[in-house]
């Protein structure tokens, strides 16, 4: 160890194993990483990875808070790891496993494929009843129409939403938050002409009325997406689709099919 390196403290890093082949259940391991003040979880992750046991398994990209690929619970927490730093638990330990609510495929890492059905579902790009020619040129917004949806346009699908959201621990046919807001941020989108194909999804009893409106998902987004208040914004255009439905009904419908 370097001179640099002797100055560094250190910190036990307790991790949930989970190794599909020889494990008929998860079971914590312990490590003992150096760090420093600027010493991320991620980087102590890497640590373990290159220079104590090379079996550990994560998912990470970027290490920037932007591809969302290193979500997983620290101290019991949905958190990006990249975005946590080591100083936050001294003198304490960290306790890292795998984000709650998926099936844990080894280690840290999830299953994402409920998660990737749900995000398919709603559609999640501009639709056009019928595209223009491309030498009409680009489809052009005024900043007073990208304001509707811009928030909800961050999302990095990290998921930790979905690991704090109590309906979808209890429920998981529940659409969930991610995926609701960002049906929500196409709807707002002024380019799209999409809304009646989500509605059907939206509406559902999975859909946004399936949120209890707890209001975690948003506690925990790392980005500041805030899909509770799209998921109740969403309720609100689903009501009145509704009601212009019923309304439709009594003028076009006979009397006996109303």
């Amino acid at each position: 160890m370097s001179e640099q390196q002797s100055d560094q403290q250190t910190i036990q890093i307790e991790i949930l194993r989970y190794r599909p082949e020889t494990d008929h259940e998860p079971v914590w391991q312990s490590y003992t990483v150096p760090f420093d003040p600027a010493t991320s979880v991620l980087e102590g992750l890497t640590y373990i990875k290159d220079h104590l046991d090379g079996s550990v398994s994560f998912r990470w990209s970027c290490r920037m808070a932007v591809c969302g690929s290193c979500g997983m619970q620290i101290n019991g927490e949905p958190k990006l790891a990249c975005q946590t730093f080591l100083r936050e638990f001294h003198p304490g330990k960290v306790r890292i496993e795998a984000l709650a609510n998926f099936a844990i495929e080894r280690d840290l890492v999830v299953v994402m494929d409920d998660f990737l059905e749900k995000l398919t579902a709603i559609k999640p790009y501009v639709i056009r009843d019928q595209d223009k020619p491309l030498e009409e040129g680009e489809y052009l917004q005024t900043p007073a129409e990208q304001v509707p949806y811009m928030q909800y346009s961050q999302c990095i699908n990290c998921m930790l939403c979905y690991s704090a959201c109590p309906q979808y621990a209890l429920n998981q046919e529940f659409t969930g938050p991610a995926a609701l807001a960002l049906a929500h941020r196409y709807n707002m989108d002024s380019r799209d002409q999409g809304v009646d194909q989500r509605m059907e999804i939206l509406n559902m009893e999975e859909g946004v009325w399936g949120c209890t409106a707890v209001g975690a998902c948003s506690e925990v987004c790392p980005k500041g997406v805030h899909p509770a208040a799209a998921i109740q914004q969403s309720k609100i255009l689903g009501t009145l689709d509704y009601t212009k439905m019923n309304a439709l009904r009594k003028f076009i419908l006979p009397k006996g099919a109303r």
